[in-house]
């Protein structure tokens, strides 16, 4: 313990900084992710095949896009983007350069979930929208989303665990953040108690991130 609380007299700054960082990554790929995953999902799930706005080359496009950002493995798609990165914020080097990548994880990631939540809603909730004569917007705004609501929201929290653990990875490209400082200062400077406890800490954010989507989803499930 007396290890330990040294470490944090030493190191607490750069612990705040790193969470900081962390957090930014999120709130910024969450953004992405509702803003161009929520409507990206919600295209893949009309445009396919018998859906209510059937479109066979946008469906390919979108899954396509989601297919590819998905497979790439994370440390190479950081890699594969840095031209369009360097391009975007004129360095590579950064916390806000590096959540860039992130957010191409983040959208695909959530779009996927959107679609898969979409599928579930029963089939009869579309056909009801068509034979009322709904147009699209209100076919998805007022039948599908409602629906869906709860779903989206617990899938948003399956993301948010996701992308934090996909984060630890930015520290190759400064990007820091907490993953980053349990391997810097803990691992490498062969601060273990320092190592486990900053792991303690991400375990604790995933367990309150997993409690507050879990709950609040039920809250908003009325079916």
């Amino acid at each position: 313990m007396n290890a330990l609380a040294e470490s944090l007299a030493r190191r607490g700054h750069d612990l705040l900084e790193a969470l900081a960082q962390t957090g930014y990554m999120l709130v910024v790929s969450l953004a992405a992710a509702i803003v161009l995953g929520l409507p990206l999902g919600m295209l893949v799930y009309l445009t396919r095949h018998g859906g209510v706005a059937e479109n066979r080359l946008l469906w390919w496009t979108g899954n396509l896009f989601i297919n590819v950002v998905r497979s790439f493995p994370f440390l190479l798609l950081v890699v594969f983007l840095v031209p369009v990165t360097r391009l975007v914020y004129g360095t590579t080097f950064g916390t806000p350069a590096a959540t860039f990548s992130l957010c191409f994880v983040a959208v695909a990631i959530y779009a996927r979930l959107v679609e898969q939540i979409l599928r579930e809603i029963p089939p009869g909730i579309p056909r009801v929208a068509v034979t009322t004569g709904a147009t699209l917007p209100q076919t998805v705004l007022r039948f599908l989303l409602p629906e869906a609501f709860p779903g989206l929201v617990y899938a948003l929290t399956s993301a948010t665990i996701s992308l934090l653990s996909y984060s630890t990875v930015l520290g190759v490209v400064g990007g820091g953040g907490i993953g980053d400082f349990a391997l810097r200062y803990g691992y490498q400077e062969y601060d273990y108690p320092l190592m486990y406890f900053t792991i303690g800490v991400i375990l604790i954010v995933v367990l309150v991130i997993q409690s507050a989507g879990h709950r609040l989803s039920v809250r908003l499930d009325h079916r």
